[in-house]
């Protein structure tokens, strides 16, 4: 797909410029990484080891200011450790507490596939409605909170797929991928000066910008559009499993963030198309019939996009 150049919306242009001086030749990830949490988004980042996926989030988390908590997670971790538990304390003679890792406004959770089912539905509740629920009492999470999850696609020895109710949570799927030779060379240059990233918007800067991207204009053949490109996945010959309305609704999400990033108050049908591999790739359940045709999700959907024609938008 074509490249689209940006028209960054300060100050979002200022954190994407922050975040480039620690992932050096993937400035489309870095957009839409930056997207997603204007959107409210959750990321999971699907690639090989050492392409920077923890490098992106932690750069991302410093250039927003944003309480961060990292869980390296292996089968040995509990659902305590994220969620928190109850102490006795001897003195009140009361159950106190303690908070768990979710408690910040970013949870890195590195390597997500390495720990147990049991750990990873810990997640569920608080990716879906920002509190967790310990011994019976909810508490609600800091705002703004974001979860970024990295996996490694390959060595699955030891690892747990992540169930679709859960990949469903995240907003968009990331793949950063090898470097080319240019962006390589830069990459060992820069590694012999390293630039800090540094904080340079608050956190209630973005929570002011994710408030203005609620407000993005969405036209009926927008919603029209979405509409019938979610519904041919559902109805597609070699897909078993088509997005969920909670990933029709990410779609537009995402949409708005792009045109917010680009410096317009309304949709066009441009937004969608760049976002709709990002968004949907990691929800549908390809069939034996793709396997056959050696047909992959990115490339089912990329036929979806050329069989559905956009709107035009006025």
């Amino acid at each position: 797909m074509e490249t689209v150049s940006y028209l960054y919306q300060i100050p979002a242009f200022e954190v994407i410029n922050e975040v480039k001086k620690a992932i050096i030749g993937k400035d489309d990830c870095i957009v839409k990484a930056v997207a997603a949490i204007l959107a409210g988004g959750h990321i999971l980042l699907n690639d090989i080891p050492g392409v920077g996926k923890t490098t992106l989030a932690m750069a991302l988390s410093k250039s927003m200011s944003l309480h961060q908590n990292r869980v390296q997670f292996t089968p040995d971790v509990l659902p305590s450790d994220l969620t928190g538990f109850s102490m006795y304390q001897k003195e009140t003679g009361q159950f106190v507490y303690q908070p768990g890792s979710v408690m910040c406004n970013l949870l890195l959770a590195d390597e997500i596939n390495r720990t147990s089912p049991k750990t990873q539905s810990a997640l569920l509740e608080v990716m879906e409605e920002k509190m967790v629920t310990v011994d019976g009492e909810s508490r609600k999470v800091p705002t703004p909170f974001i979860v970024i999850a990295t996996q490694n696609p390959f060595g699955s020895a030891g690892t747990w797929m992540l169930p679709e109710a859960q990949l469903d949570r995240f907003m968009i799927c990331l793949q950063l991928g090898y470097p080319d030779i240019e962006d390589e060379i830069n990459i060992l240059k820069g590694n012999q000066k390293k630039e800090e990233v540094q904080e340079v918007i608050s956190r209630e800067e973005l929570l002011q910008m994710q408030q203005k991207v609620t407000q993005i204009f969405v036209q009926e053949d927008i919603y029209k559009y979405v509409g019938n490109l979610v519904n041919r996945t559902r109805n597609h010959p070699m897909i078993d499993l088509g997005i969920s309305p909670r990933g029709t609704i990410n779609i537009v999400q995402m949409a708005k963030a792009i045109a917010f990033l680009r410096q317009r108050d309304y949709i066009v049908p441009e937004d969608i198309t760049d976002i709709f591999l990002c968004v949907c790739s990691h929800r549908i359940i390809l069939n034996t019939k793709a396997r056959v045709a050696h047909m992959d999700a990115e490339q089912i959907l990329m036929e979806i996009l050329a069989n559905i024609q956009a709107p035009k938008v006025v």
